[in-house]
């Protein structure tokens, strides 16, 4: 061989041989030593393909999983690690994942072999099987094909896929304010008689349902409920509907009506024939009510009906209806009159029910709806009905109140024999006959004109007694002026006379005062002539005497005079007389000679007018002007003459 590079294979072709070794190492120790390497996130599914040796070559009728080394699917699997003498002409082996169940879901497991379920049941019982993931310990221990009671909870398993198939489902989610009414999908039939299964223990709120079914459980609706929270309930089992609570507000009280449990004694006693009443827990209607607040209470096992507590009104009317909705099959009551004219009235009844007497009302009537049709409404509408029938339209609107009283008494009575007390009744609107008010309003207005024509006829008569009032205090003034004058009147004669006296007692005074001047004169004069002085003395003494009582005597007649005469005319007609008496004892011209005229037109006229104007004020001044001023100027006209 001259070619080095056939030379060279040929020395060194085993190292050839240990490269192509390392390189299919392990397609090699699998072919010949039958090494299988399981890695550490997988798990080994082994499939026999044949049985050399042994008396379990083939699988029992019915079985899929192989348990004794029998060809088929081997009910072992292989963990994450090294193994040998797994031909792979006779073995199969084939890597999965492992099963991972989430937070918050959860794995429904069916196995897919195992002893046949028992007639009746929907479910396999739980064996211990290390949450399947030994499923040699399970099939060998009696586990049932099919869907299992048992569930997988969050987390990682190796489940061998052959044996078993995981379903992830959620977690059972409760609300709050919610709860979670049960159904079990399997268990002992229901007794016969009642309508859900008994109370079961131990089961931690159906989590494990193969202590429910342990102890007795049963299928169907269950009487226990869920409260709000998370669980891990195999929907396979059981399943869940969500609903609110029971809500029993202020004001109210629930009674319970139970269809489940034993029937229990009647606690009500011989006088209460209407149904009966049970204690808690028994079937029938409970004798304690539910007070308000919330309760987790199964619609389909009780039912709880709301009976108000406080006062609760009820309209019959047409157009009103109260938030309780309980008269909304209310209307207004049509009754018909004596005298045969029909009409419509409006009624609220106001009830009261106490809450120990709740559950003989809801006992006896079944619901608080039942009792206003099966009471209320015919009590309440028979009663105005016969009350109407016996008084005429008229005669009903005039004693209102009267027919409102005797309605309440009358269905107080009625009432109280259905453990009802009623509070007041109340007549709303009534509305006659659209002829007859007609009528009645017409005379109602005829009614109202007569009374307003005798209030006018009143105003005008105290108007005609005003107008004569306010005359007569008119006139009043008058006749207090005429008064004030003669009162005027009279106090100028009183002053006229007082001046007339003192004029006379002033001119006694100066008299005496001449007189005792004159005597002085005469003692001086006496040195002279004793006797004549004397004598003189005398004679001026009597004769000032004489002339002081002449003018005093004087005086004093005419005031009395005066005052007689103004007693006697009048003050203003004295004063026009003496004006008269002036005139006339003067002679004084009242129509002078020459009269002044204040004419526009001019011309003679104007100067007639003008002289005898100027006579006139001649004559006057004339009469004004002293007489001792005359005499010693008698040459003067004054300033007015002419």
């Amino acid at each position: 061989m001259d070619n080095p590079i056939l030379q060279f294979i040929a020395s060194y072709w085993w190292i050839g041989l240990i490269l192509l070794a390392l390189i299919f190492y392990k397609f090699v120790l699998r072919v010949f030593f039958g090494m299988v390497i399981v890695p550490e996130n997988r798990l080994g599914l082994v499939t026999k393909k044949f049985v050399l040796f042994g008396k379990h070559k083939e699988l029992p009728d019915g079985r899929i999983i192989a348990t004794k080394g029998e060809a088929g699917y081997q009910a072992r699997t292989l963990a994450p690690g090294l193994y040998w003498f797994m031909w792979p002409w006779q073995y199969g082996v084939q890597f999965q994942p492992f099963t991972i169940i989430p937070e918050g879901k959860i794995g429904l497991v069916l196995s897919n072999d195992g002893k046949e379920l028992p007639t009746g049941n929907i479910l396999g019982r739980k064996v211990e099987s290390d949450n399947f993931q030994d499923a040699l310990t399970f099939l060998e221990t009696g586990g049932q094909k099919g869907r299992q009671t048992s569930i997988l909870t969050p987390g990682t398993y190796r489940i061998n896929n052959y044996a078993f198939t995981i379903t992830i489902a959620d977690m059972t989610l409760i609300r709050e304010n919610m709860l979670g009414i049960v159904t079990s999908m399997d268990g002992a039939p229901i007794a016969s008689g009642q309508i859900a299964g008994k109370d079961v223990v131990g089961h931690n709120n159906f989590q494990d349902i193969d202590m429910f079914l342990v102890n007795g459980g049963n299928r169907g609706l269950q009487p226990q409920v869920i409260l709000a929270g998370s669980y891990y309930i195999n929907p396979w089992a059981v399943q869940i509907e969500e609903i609110p609570m029971t809500d029993v507000p202020i004001g109210h009280v629930g009674v319970v009506i139970s269809y489940i449990g034993e029937d229990g004694i009647d606690v009500t006693g011989e006088s209460f024939k209407h149904g009966n009443i049970v204690t808690k827990g028994f079937r029938g209607v409970w004798m304690e009510p539910l007070g308000p607040g919330k309760y987790p209470i199964n619609k389909y096992t009780m039912k709880i009906e709301m009976v108000p507590t406080t006062n609760l009104v009820l309209n019959w009317a047409n157009a009103r209806s109260e938030s309780h909705a309980l008269d909304k099959n209310l209307s207004t009551i049509t009754v018909r009159s004596k005298d045969g004219f029909p009409f419509n009235l409006d009624v609220a009844q106001i009830i009261h029910i106490p809450a120990n007497e709740a559950p003989k009302v809801i006992a006896r009537f079944g619901s608080m709806n039942n009792l206003v049709s099966q009471v209320l409404e015919p009590t309440i509408g028979n009663y105005f009905r016969n009350s109407a029938q016996d008084s005429d339209v008229i005669s009903f609107l005039s004693t209102r109140k009267e027919r409102q009283e005797s309605a309440k008494s009358h269905i107080e009575k009625v009432l109280v024999e259905y453990n009802v007390n009623a509070v007041d009744t109340l007549i709303g609107d009534i509305v006659p006959p659209e002829a007859l008010m007609k009528t009645l309003t017409d005379r109602k207005i005829a009614q109202e004109e007569e009374k307003t024509y005798e209030t006018q006829k009143t105003a005008q008569e105290k108007r005609q007694g005003m107008e004569k009032e306010t005359a007569i205090a008119d006139m009043q003034k008058e006749i207090v002026k005429a008064q004030q004058s003669v009162e005027i009147a009279q106090r100028t004669a009183d002053a006229t006379v007082k001046k007339a006296e003192g004029d006379a007692t002033s001119l006694k005074l100066q008299v005496n005062a001449e007189a005792e001047a004159t005597k002085m004169r005469a003692t001086a004069q006496a040195e002279a002539t004793k006797l004549n002085a004397t004598a003189d003395a005398e004679r001026i003494s009597k004769t000032g005497l004489a002339e002081a009582e002449k003018i005093m005597a004087i005086g004093k007649s005419t005031a009395e005079a005066y005052e007689l005469q103004v007693k006697a005319m009048g003050g203003d007609n004295f004063t026009k007389f003496k004006i008269t008496e002036e005139i006339g004892k003067n002679k004084i011209k009242v129509i002078p000679d020459v009269l002044i005229s204040g004419g526009n037109g001019g011309g003679t006229d104007s100067t007639i007018s003008g002289l005898l104007g100027l006579k006139l004020m001649e004559m006057i001044n004339e009469k004004n002007e002293p007489k001792d001023i005359k005499k010693d100027n008698p040459n003067d006209k004054g300033p007015n003459k002419i």
